[in-house]
């Protein structure tokens, strides 16, 4: 059972990080006139994210 709770932990975390990452970006508001390619949409998401997490982590 340790070691399902450590996972749970784990995957908790992640979790939180990616879900105060979109709420970041909703606020921003910056997703709303995206007209982009996907695959440059996602690329631009996942720059965002890491600033975003970056920004939290500090």
């Amino acid at each position: 059972m340790p070691a399902k709770k450590l996972v749970n932990l784990l995957i908790a975390a992640e979790r939180a990080v990616c879900e105060h990452a979109f709420a970041h970006l909703k606020n921003w508001r910056v997703l709303t006139k995206l007209r982009l390619d996907v695959k440059w949409a996602t690329r631009l998401v996942r720059a965002l994210m890491l600033l975003t997490q970056h920004e939290i982590a500090r």
